[in-house]
């Protein structure tokens, strides 16, 4: 049996309480009444967010997400006011969205760091309308490029992850990294060159090189030229 549509049901206006229950027993019409209601608590919600890069149209996306985890979720009987269960749901899909986002372009930006023959303009995630395949691609990528910096050294990790924002690391300075090492900060950007050396040998970074199809002969060989240049200018000495 249907649920009526609460806005040509004729019976008047239908309390809030009515509104969720239809709503959390499947009645779209409810749903998208309660959705529009509440709209302006999502608005809210986002403007007071730090969006960081996420544009404000997708912060809003994310947001009436959270709206309607709580709707469904939400018990009028417990006898307090929707925005006080809602605020926190949203606020939290909201800064999922940024932190998701941070760290796509977060693994973007290193990809490119590891693999600089990309060329410009290339980046994992499409920047517009991405279709399915599309953002596929970029998680076997991300998820490969994740894998491969699980080999590095813990030192070299925690380098490359505080250097570029990975892992819940804020983005850093060399002085700062260093800091954290009891290092200096030139040291640390030995460390990240380091790093990257080891990221982009050919015999460490198939899987990645294969994904963005940057694995022909001359990259290889430019990846191990760069090698070699390092360890010359390192005197043949590894410090992992």
């Amino acid at each position: 049996m249907s649920i009526r549509n609460p806005a040509t049901s004729g019976s008047g206006a239908v309390s809030e309480a009515a509104l969720f229950q239809q709503a959390q027993a499947g009645c779209q019409d409810s749903l998208n009444a309660l959705m529009a209601r509440h709209e302006g608590l999502v608005q809210t919600i986002v403007r007071r967010q730090i969006l960081g890069e996420l544009s404000f149209a997708e912060a809003l996306h994310a947001g009436r997400i959270g709206l309607w985890h709580a709707i469904v979720g939400f018990d009028p009987s417990r006898g307090f006011a929707f925005s006080t269960y809602a605020w926190p749901a949203i606020q939290r899909r909201v800064w999922r969205a940024v932190k998701t986002y941070s760290q796509f372009h977060a693994s973007s930006e290193v990809s490119q760091s590891l693999l600089p023959v990309l060329g410009s303009g290339t980046g994992l995630i499409p920047s517009s309308s991405p279709d399915p395949a599309q953002v596929w691609e970029a998680v076997r990528v991300q998820l490969a490029l994740h894998t491969l910096l699980q080999r590095l050294t813990s030192r070299l990790r925690y380098v490359i992850a505080a250097r570029y924002g990975l892992d819940g690391y804020a983005p850093s300075f060399y002085r700062q990294i260093g800091a954290a090492l009891g290092l200096c900060g030139e040291r640390a950007r030995q460390l990240h060159t380091e790093a990257l050396v080891w990221l982009r040998h050919p015999a460490h970074s198939y899987t990645l090189r294969s994904l963005l199809g940057r694995h022909a002969l001359s990259d290889y060989q430019e990846a191990d030229a760069l090698a070699q240049c390092w360890l010359r200018r390192r005197g043949g000495r590894h410090d992992g």
